[in-house]
């Protein structure tokens, strides 16, 4: 009896992608369910959709959920109606025809991975994409360039634009944490993953693409990104809550000095004022299923 793999893929304004992205998952040779999740886009994106891909679920947000709660409805599905595998694709991003199937043999041979990821190349096919680059082993870039026999290789980090997520690591992990809102939120999951003794990887023989125009990324943006990464940390489970909750605000008081970020000074209060919801939902990640029960 053959896998069943939902795909799940949250839009916004995403028009411009549309066609790569869903046109590529009918080129796909494992065949997939697919799961829209509209989070209110104003550019006609789900009425395309639903005209031009009618095997495509769509579901229309009430109003924009966010990255985290919004890819939380699909994977209520997914767990509910018991898909074995899960993919997780940005809209601006699309697959090759073999990614899915050789995504899916690896992880049915190597089970302890909870987290795939094929290498994510940039629109030309020839260069990884950066972030991705930041986190890929040497060893796993040689193998794509060389077009040799792929293998998994551990990663600590991949970005969740193409995630392949089984069954047993849904089934344990659960869905995105409410603490984060945009970024974050896939840190926190491969925390809590590896928590549950999932190991996340890449695949060097499988590829696909993530479509966006690298910018330098401004001060402001770059000060909430350091903000974000101390609710990180408080909230990775693999590290020592007092400590943590001790460390954080010191941490940011060092960054807001040698950056001259009043931002990041003023973020203190309101992390130190949040404590109390963090600590609660970083027990709750910890359940199994944990932020399913309740997507939207």
């Amino acid at each position: 009896m053959g896998k069943k793999l939902l795909v799940i893929i949250v839009t916004y304004n995403g028009m411009k992608w549309i066609d790569r992205c869903l046109g590529s998952l009918r080129e796909s040779s494992l065949p997939v369910d697919v799961m829209v999740i509209d989070n209110c886009s104003v550019d006609g994106s789900p009425e395309y959709i639903k005209a031009h891909y009618p095997e495509v679920m769509v579901h229309c947000a009430a109003q924009n959920l966010g990255f985290g709660r919004a890819n939380n409805v699909g994977l209520q599905k997914a767990s509910e109606e018991g898909y074995d595998y899960v993919y997780l694709l940005n809209q601006d991003a699309w697959v090759g025809p073999d990614t899915f199937e050789s995504l899916t043999s690896a992880m049915q041979r190597h089970p302890q991975y909870g987290i795939l990821s094929p290498m994510q190349l940039t629109t030309t096919r020839d260069k990884l994409d950066p972030r991705f680059a930041n986190w890929c082993p040497d060893k796993a870039v040689q193998e794509w360039r060389s077009s040799s026999s792929g293998r998994i290789h551990d990663v600590k980090f991949v970005m969740a634009a193409h995630w392949m997520v089984s069954r047993e690591c849904l089934k344990k992990v659960g869905g995105f944490s409410p603490a984060f809102t945009h970024y974050g939120e896939d840190d926190n999951y491969i925390h809590r993953a590896q928590y549950h003794g999932f190991s996340i990887g890449v695949l060097s023989d499988a590829f696909a693409v993530h479509d966006r125009e690298m910018r330098p990324m401004s001060k402001p943006a770059s000060m909430r990104m350091k903000c974000v990464a101390s609710v990180v940390k408080i909230s990775n489970p693999l590290n020592f809550l007092p400590f943590r909750m001790l460390f954080q605000p010191m941490e940011l008081l060092a960054i807001s000095v040698r950056y001259c970020s009043l931002s990041v000074f003023r973020y203190i209060f309101t992390l130190i004022r949040d404590y109390s919801r963090l600590r609660t939902l970083r027990r709750q990640s910890l359940r199994d299923g944990a932020f399913l029960e309740s997507a939207e």
